[in-house]
């Protein structure tokens, strides 16, 4: 828990705009905000603003938006990456009272178009060219109140306005005695953002979350997260996801911590090799790769230092097993682990920028528990969480002193979960939202009468309290014969064998299931050329005799109707780019069974079955 901070009123009083101003006064001389320069690449160096720098320019900023004419209550929307002037211009809308909202990079044509008209925003804040072709229609659709862009590459900003001026504007204007009225109007009731959620089964729908929320979340996060005073976070997902405003924004403001902006999501290990963080949060996906990035370079060692590590990690293991069974270590494996570490692990991790992490987390989908176990073998144990946007992001988690390998842990303090008869899990207490914001402005009530929220996904609890994901309530596979299939379960213990990088099982309304297997782009040259296989290893006889083997292993372990009859192997990874994985890395399944639709009917052969 947080020891070094002070609470500048009561915390169900509390605002963002209080806790940047106490930020200010306590630790203004600390670091806030680092980012590189767009073309610095891994060896540019890094600008940072203190938070008394942050205060200062989100002063600045709130001027020159006050002078667009932003108002309290109004939506601004905000299509740009991971990069300075997205995380000042949200604190700085935040003091005027107005509503800053995230929108994702990858959003399609009509999902922006929704959001505008929806959010009734006048002002959109968007990052160069690309962005600001696709916005440019909406100025011109009379079912649109958008009014004015901001383009905040001065190359880009054509006939709009450019983020520069909007700032010399602010730099004119700025009063401190106008900065500190508008948010000390601010009440913690009051709306501090809006997500939309991703979208990927209609149009994007509204959660409104407030000051109050978010507080109460963090403070329940910090009675049961040990992290260093000031820790730093890498912060690379998008700002459009419940999960990077808590972690990159929200969180930081709270605990005055140091948000390192990785503008690429794909350069975050090598931003990690970097800063050697104390903390670090990754979705599975992230995890995933990292791992098989460590496997790779594991697999060209000679085999006696292979053994080794093979020795150390499984003494690791032993060690978090321990823990997680709530024992103490003996002395001896306490010994044994702790040279393990120095001689062997540490020495590793060290090349990954991982030798310091005190806190490693991941949410957003369950998590493959080879790949949890993997890490364990590091000594590194990954604290899986879950949460909506619809509860401001964690609502269980595990911890240090209380976890299970493969649940996401336990309610958060002062919140409740209950399984309904179909196994789906409902929610309550103060951080789950009351409903979906309409565009009139009025809210559609999701609670039950008792409080409960829905939430759409699949679990159970066991007797020790811990929450076990299944999968989504609408992603279960139903077979022609009736039976019910998690396929997040199936495609986990398939890419258990790391030559599977991703995989999606198809089945629904079948009599069996097939499956799409993505061949992992940095395991499978490694595994070819410890073989002595040159050239491209994709279609290579010996890479399918291992991937048959490997989804033989994966059916031995699962239950008749979950395993494979059938599949395809593929090369080229899906992405967020490709289409095929959310921003936030999770399979967008319709979007691949669309993509892949005659590779799977094939699948299905004649019979169609």
């Amino acid at each position: 828990m947080t020891t070094i901070l002070r609470l500048p009123t009561e915390p169900e009083r509390l605002t963002i705009p209080a806790l940047l101003l106490r930020n200010a006064e306590d630790h203004g001389d600390r670091p806030a905000l680092s980012w590189r320069a767009r073309d610095g690449g891994d060896d540019g160096g890094w600008t940072t603003l203190t938070w008394r720098e942050v205060r200062h320019e989100a002063a600045v900023l709130a001027a020159g938006y006050s002078a667009l004419g932003v108002e309290r209550g109004e939506q601004v929307l905000m299509m740009m990456g991971n990069r300075a002037e997205h995380w000042l211009s949200d604190l700085a809308l935040t003091h005027l009272g107005a509503v800053p909202v995230s929108v994702y990079g990858t959003a399609a044509p009509g999902q922006i178009a929704h959001i505008a008209r929806h959010s009734r925003a006048r002002l959109a804040i968007v990052e160069g060219a690309r962005e600001r072709e696709r916005w440019e229609p909406l100025l011109a659709d009379a079912s649109v109140p958008l009014e004015e862009l901001v383009v905040v590459e001065p190359a880009d900003a054509g006939q709009h306005r450019s983020y520069g001026s909007l700032r010399g504007t602010g730099e004119r204007l700025r009063s401190e005695e106008a900065f500190d009225k508008g948010w000390r109007e601010t009440r913690a009731q009051d709306p501090l953002t809006v997500v939309y959620t991703s979208g990927t089964t209609g149009d994007p729908k509204a959660v409104p979350i407030t000051h109050r929320s978010v507080v109460v979340n963090a403070l329940a996060l910090d009675r049961v997260v040990e992290l260093p005073d000031h820790v730093e976070h890498i912060c690379y997902l998008p700002f459009a996801h419940i999960a990077e405003r808590m972690l990159g924004i929200y969180l930081p403001v709270f605990r005055a911590s140091h948000v390192h902006l990785c503008a690429d999501a794909a350069a975050v290990a090598a931003t990690a090799r970097a800063l050697h963080p104390a903390q670090f949060f990754g979705v599975p996906r992230v995890w995933e790769k990292l791992a098989a990035s460590v496997r790779a370079a594991l697999a060209t060692l000679p085999e006696e230092q292979r053994t080794a590590i093979e020795e150390a990690s499984a003494t690791a293991r032993e060690h978090v097993a321990c823990r997680e069974r709530g024992e103490r270590p003996s002395a001896g494996l306490e010994a044994a682990y702790r040279a393990a570490k120095e001689t062997v692990l540490d020495p590793l991790l060290t090349l990954a920028g991982f030798e310091r992490l005190v806190w490693t987390a991941s949410a957003s989908a369950p998590m493959p528990l080879d790949v949890v176990r993997f890490w364990a073998g590091f000594g590194i144990v990954v604290m899986d969480a879950w949460g909506l946007t619809e509860t401001v992001g964690v609502f269980t988690t595990n911890s240090p002193s209380a976890f299970r390998l493969g649940s996401v842990g336990r309610p958060l303090e002062g919140l409740e979960l209950r399984i309904a008869d179909d196994g789906e899990i409902l929610v309550r207490g103060e951080t789950v939202f009351t409903g979906y914001l309409l565009a009139d402005g009025t809210v559609d009530g999701a609670l039950d009468a008792d409080g409960w929220f829905a939430t759409g996904d699949i679990g159970h609890v066991d007797d020790d309290g811990y929450l076990w994901l299944t999968d989504r309530k609408k992603e279960m596979i139903i077979t022609s014969t009736g039976k019910n299939v998690s396929p997040a379960l199936v495609e986990n213990t398939l890419k258990e064998h790391p030559l599977i990088g991703q995989a999606l099982v198809h089945g629904d309304g079948r009599s069996y299931l097939v499956a799409l297997l993505v061949l992992d782009a940095e395991m499978t040259p490694a595994w070819a050329a410890a073989r002595g296989i040159e050239g491209d290893p994709a279609g290579h006889p010996a890479v399918l005799e291992e991937i048959a083997r490997a989804v033989d292993a994966a059916n031995a372990r699962l239950n008749r109707t979950e395993q494979i009859k059938r599949y395809r192997v593929l090369t080229g990874e899906w992405g967020p780019e490709t289409g095929e994985l959310t921003p936030s890395l999770k399979l967008r399944r319709r979007v691949i069974r669309d993509q892949y639709g005659e590779v799977l009917d094939a699948l299905y052969g004649e019979d169609g079955a």
